[in-house]
């Protein structure tokens, strides 16, 4: 039985191929098409200094940024993600039959709910789209992190300051929050495509 689609995660009923995990983590989203209500602890860099993301969360106006995806879209995007959570992390894997990395589930995601082809690596990631203010944030955004200048992750925001995302070898793709204790002290950009 296929995923049915809603605009809203809370709506969603547990299907054979959701899987209760998933299922239940579609229930806690229940405002998955609106920005985060606090911002990701991550808003600064690792040596403290201030990111423009974090200026948008102590009251400046976040600009509308113009994106190819509309709202349905981006739910179908995030919708699409949350019901990939438990497939096994696989290196250069790009579809559910072979598991996935990072850039090939964001990639696989995009392709099938929106007909948007994303580029391949990380590194490519993190200039795909429009940057965008942690304010601005909506559901169906990447999440991409950086160490040491280096891009090294990336994931798909789906709301209440959580993301999608295939973390390592022998793990599975996983739903994590950005206020995390790990994840928090990444230093991260957000991009709509």
């Amino acid at each position: 039985m296929p995923l049915q689609k809603h605009r809203c995660a809370s709506r969603l009923l547990p299907t054979p191929t959701l899987g209760m995990a998933g299922a239940l983590a579609l229930a806690l989203l229940a405002g998955c098409a609106s920005p985060p209500t606090s911002p990701p602890a991550n808003t600064t860099s690792p040596g403290g200094a201030a990111t423009p993301s974090s200026r948008a969360w102590q009251g400046a106006p976040s600009p509308e940024v113009a994106a190819r995806l509309n709202q349905e879209q981006a739910s179908d995007v995030t919708l699409h993600a949350l019901s990939l959570v438990g497939t096994p992390y696989r290196y250069g894997g790009n579809t559910p039959e072979t598991g996935f990395d990072c850039s090939g589930l964001i990639g696989y995601v995009y392709r099938l709910s929106a007909a948007v082809l994303a580029p391949r690596t990380v590194a490519s990631l993190v200039d795909w789209g429009q940057p965008v203010d942690a304010g601005a944030l909506r559901s169906g955004d990447l999440v991409v992190f950086t160490q040491n200048g280096v891009s090294s992750h990336a994931g798909i925001y789906v709301g209440e300051g959580r993301f999608v995302h295939a973390p390592s070898k022998g793990g599975v793709v996983r739903l994590d929050s950005m206020g995390s204790k790990y994840w928090s002290r990444q230093q991260v950009s957000y991009r709509r495509p």
